[in-house]
């Protein structure tokens, strides 16, 4: 076991049905009331205190009932008389998706679990939808625990690294920065126009924000990345807010390359030149390629954690409230995906997004998302998190899922 992992129970096996858990202090278990029930292989567990973070963390996640499927947690001593001699012994480090992500304090509304699991369920391919409940604290999830491709859904977490470092007195919206052609990326750049004449551009913090987030612009959100210190940055600023299972990739220039088949070259930044480079690539490389992507992203999230993250940005705990509120209204004038969730948001609602689009190939796109927060004129909002992995639907129903998701939210609103 690594040396910077501290095993918090240990598992012991037996040649029956029943196992032992040994628990260090850190996984403390108090007042066991009853362990046997039915005869020898047959335990329930019962505890007189609420469950911790890491306790509601396991079972959610599905491994509590697998744990105490046949076996009992002691840490009393006299239990172990009643056990026989273990036969091996393993140690278990918790997993970083186990951390909390979103605890629903209500139930959800029926009416919208059923038509949410419907959408999802009707369309062809593969898709996600999770939607919670910034106030009510429900939250509903379909097909949601799936890691699916974000592309440019990762901007958000990238920006938040960067309010996070302002929130630190790091970095401030002011800082100032230069864009030059070195820094440019693959695909949608706009700000690229701004470099003449192999003069630097020369803007700010804020404004490579606005234009990553409201214009998807990659060149930018390449510069705040490296800004803060790299993908390992982004990735540990997940972690500390325990966001869940959410992946961040190597940057887009990587990821784009990787995804297309393609080993990255800096003059794949001018022009066309990745377009035509991709387009020599043997069918059966890119195939590959697309492939091995969609099935396994390295920026692939949950669209559970990604709802569950958004509701924690809205009720301000992920961020200060000036970045917090600086963020919201910043993703409030987004630009992209006019035709997806926001085609349905009605007059008096406002939504704050992020979309992200992936490569295409032979009618497949990896991955075409939308994710935001939908607030209702009353103040109530909604996170949510719509994101199609791998489909051969034409783009306009794949619009229409996102459109009839936002649709469903607001009309459950109006009950």
């Amino acid at each position: 076991m690594p040396a910077d992992i501290f095993p918090l129970f240990t598992v012991h096996r037996y040649t029956g049905l029943i196992r032992r858990i040994n628990t260090s202090h850190l996984f403390r278990m108090i007042r066991i009331r009853r362990m046997f029930q039915h005869g020898q292989g047959v335990v329930t567990l019962r505890e007189s205190f609420s469950f911790s973070d890491f306790q509601r963390a396991v079972t959610v996640a599905g491994l509590g009932p697998a744990m105490l499927m046949g076996c009992a947690v002691h840490q009393d001593a006299q239990f172990a008389a009643y056990l026989p001699a273990p036969t091996y012994k393993v140690s278990l480090p918790i997993p970083a998706a186990l951390k909390a992500l979103f605890h629903p304090t209500a139930p959800a509304p029926q009416e919208l679990v059923s038509s949410l699991d419907a959408l999802t369920r009707n369309f062809g391919g593969i898709a996600g939808v999770s939607v919670a409940s910034v106030d009510q604290g429900w939250l509903i999830s379909s097909n949601g625990e799936r890691k699916l491709p974000q592309q440019s859904v990762s901007k958000l977490w990238v920006t938040m690294t960067v309010l996070d470092q302002i929130d630190q007195g790091k970095l401030s919206l002011d800082t100032p920065v230069s864009i030059s052609r070195e820094d440019f990326t693959v695909f949608h750049q706009p700000v690229a126009a701004l470099v003449k004449d192999g003069q630097p551009y020369q803007t700010t913090v804020a404004e490579l924000i606005r234009r990553a987030m409201q214009m998807s612009d990659n060149t930018c959100n390449d510069k705040l990345l490296r800004l803060v210190g790299g993908p390992d940055a982004v990735r540990e600023f997940i972690a500390r807010r325990s966001l869940g299972p959410i992946r961040f990739g190597p940057g887009e220039r990587l990821l784009q390359a990787g995804t297309a088949g393609l080993e990255w070259r800096p003059e794949y930044s001018l022009g066309n030149a990745f377009a035509v480079a991709r387009s020599r690539l043997a069918p059966s490389v890119r195939k590959a390629a697309f492939e091995a992507y969609v099935a396994d992203p390295p920026d692939g999230a949950a669209p559970l954690a990604i709802a569950g993250a958004l509701a924690r940005l809205k009720r301000g705990e992920l961020l200060s409230p000036t970045s917090t509120d600086w963020l919201i209204k910043t993703m409030e004038a987004a630009r992209t995906g006019k035709a997806r969730v926001r085609a349905a948001v009605p007059p008096g609602w406002t939504y704050a997004h992020k979309t992200g689009t992936g490569q295409d190939l032979g009618g497949r796109t990896a991955g075409f998302n939308d994710v935001g927060i939908l607030t209702a004129p009353d103040g109530r909002g909604y996170a949510l998190a719509v994101m199609v992995g791998d489909t051969n639907r034409p783009v306009r129903e794949r619009q229409l899922l996102m459109q009839q998701v936002a649709s469903a939210i607001v009309a459950n609103h109006g009950r």
